[in-house]
């Protein structure tokens, strides 16, 4: 039988569509453009490949096409039957996240690594920040997800893939040493893996070395097609990096190209968070109110998270309502997250309200109201799921209250813990 990448068996006795269906996979792992076109192939060259229907399903929930993901997913467990027991359980993990069952999927992804460690399409939904663990609302999300991914070091080796998610959870538990080294060997392997170039990203962010970060974007970041996955947050991350050397001329210029709805063409969630991250930071940093930006950032996170959902997504579709003056939609989100709080629906807890409740008070102008509800999230912010450096926004807000409530002495206890960019 044909295998893929890692050495395991496909059930597909054609050539083409293994070599469509590997292509398709790395195009997955490294975040890049034309993966739903080399699935496709896969899928045309044998229809009856269970395998590429469910990584096109992958695909497509990964840019935000939900009811197509879940059809190519149904189509994927129907062809199941004629597959191997290794590509069932394979299947039956990743759909059941695309099915809309992030707990099942994790619990399925756990016991199907346990048989079949180097199956990466499985294991790559746990991974990341963004992925099963991060967004599961657990307080330890991060050294979980690190403890879990090291266990798997001695069956992926020097594989680039494999090596730059373990560079991510390593930087997230603050290891950044072993992220900096890591993430070096992930690029060796595969220079233009767009997840590589991120976790690069964040290392020089977190080493505060914007200089060396913003260079190596400038040159990484032409060459990625618009359409790729990374490409709005890798521009954020240009802007981001922009900012704090000074350069807003260069930082505007990223936004409204790579980050803003409309110069952006998504994924729905980066941009969703992303657009609202960068204008409050640049308005931390001292810019005037970009009226119009706001104004649009708030239709497009309402447009698509028009109801609480995900943690993440609400916190940053609350605070652009509440820039943008929208109070409606503000007090809408506090009750749905009040009734998923009540409901045990909330798996990031009463954080998720404390965030919203701060960001609002320092909408308006009330400084203490934003000190007492930012300090009090601090400790849990983790849960919500995010970067550090996403998470940042949290302690740049904090640090401005300070400074606007005149409480310097505070503001430079935690500037010196944890400030990386500059407030006024």
């Amino acid at each position: 039988m044909l295998a893929d990448r890692y050495g395991l068996e496909l059930s597909t006795a054609s050539a083409a569509a293994r070599d469509a269906y590997v292509a398709g996979v790395d195009g997955l792992l490294a975040a890049t453009a034309g993966v739903e076109r080399h699935l496709e192939r896969a899928i045309e060259a044998d229809p009856e490949f269970a395998l590429a229907h469910l990584a096109l399903g992958r695909a497509l929930l990964l840019s935000a096409q939900v009811p197509a993901a879940r059809e190519a997913a149904a189509r994927a467990r129907d062809k199941a039957k004629r597959a191997s027991a290794r590509e069932q359980s394979h299947i039956n993990a990743i759909a059941l996240g695309i099915e809309g069952n992030p707990v099942g999927s994790l619990e399925a992804t756990r016991s199907h690594m346990a048989q079949y460690p180097r199956d990466a399409m499985v294991l790559a939904p746990t991974t990341g920040v963004f992925g099963l663990i991060g967004f599961s609302g657990r307080p330890g999300r991060e050294p979980e997800l690190y403890e879990f991914l090291s266990g798997f070091a001695k069956h992926y080796g020097e594989d680039w893939w494999y090596l730059s998610m373990l560079a991510f959870a390593a930087l997230e538990c603050g290891r950044l040493d072993e992220a900096h080294d890591q993430i070096e060997r992930s690029l060796a392997g595969n220079p233009r893996s767009a997840h590589a170039a991120h976790v690069k990203a964040h290392v020089l962010y977190e080493k505060g070395e914007e200089r060396t970060g913003l260079d190596y974007l400038e040159g990484w970041l032409p060459a990625l097609d618009r359409q790729a996955l990374m490409h709005c947050h890798l521009s954020w991350h240009v802007a981001l990096f922009s900012l704090a050397l000074g350069n807003t001329t260069r930082a505007w210029q990223a936004y409204r190209e790579g980050v803003h709805p409309g110069g952006a063409w998504g994924p729905p969630l980066n941009v969703a968070t992303d657009a609202p991250s960068f204008l409050w930071r640049a308005e931390l940093a001292g810019a005037p109110r970009q009226a119009k930006l706001w104004r649009e950032t708030r239709e497009y996170a309402l447009k698509w998270f028009p109801k609480a959902s995900l943690s993440f997504a609400d916190v940053h579709v609350a605070l652009a309502c509440a820039a943008d003056g929208d109070a409606a939609n503000l007090e809408r989100i506090f009750g749905e997250l009040r009734e998923r709080l009540a409901a045990n629906r909330l798996p990031a807890g009463p954080v998720v309200l404390a965030l919203v409740e701060g960001f609002a008070a320092f909408a308006r102008r009330d400084w203490d109201g934003a000190i007492r509800h930012l300090e009090g999230a601090l400790a849990e912010t983790v849960r919500i799921g995010g970067s550090r450096a996403q998470r940042d926004l949290v302690n740049y807000t904090l640090m401005a209250a300070y400074l606007r409530a005149g409480r310097a002495a505070q503001a430079q206890r935690f500037a010196r813990r944890k400030v990386k960019a500059p407030v006024t």
